[in-house]
C-alpha cells in the first residue's frame, strides 16, 4: 500500500501533510483545510468557470491563481512506498 503526502509552502513556511482521496478531492481542497481555509466559494466559483470555459485549462488556471492569492507555493503530491 502507497502513502500519500502533500508538500506545500504556505506564508513562506514549507510544510507536509498526509493525503488519502477518500478525505479530499484533491490536494488543493486538502492542504486548504489543513491551514483552516474555507472553499466555499471559491468551489461555486470553480463550478461556474467550468461551465462557461471550453477547456479544462481555465480551471486549472482558475485555481492556481486562487491559491497562489492565498499564500499557497509549489503544492506537490509525493508518493512513498511501504517498505
Amino acid at each position: 500500500m502507497a502513502v500519500r503526502k502533500i508538500c506545500y509552502i504556505f506564508n513562506k513556511k514549507p510544510k507536509q501533510i498526509s493525503f488519502a482521496y477518500d478525505k479530499f478531492k484533491d490536494m488543493h481542497e486538502a492542504v486548504a483545510a489543513a491551514e483552516n481555509i474555507d472553499l466555499t466559494a471559491f468551489l461555486r466559483m470553480e463550478q461556474q468557470v467550468a461551465a462557461t470555459s471550453k477547456t479544462s485549462a481555465a480551471v486549472k488556471n482558475y485555481r492556481e491563481e486562487y491559491f497562489k492569492k492565498l499564500g499557497f507555493e509549489q503544492i506537490q503530491m509525493l508518493k512513498i512506498e511501504d517498505e
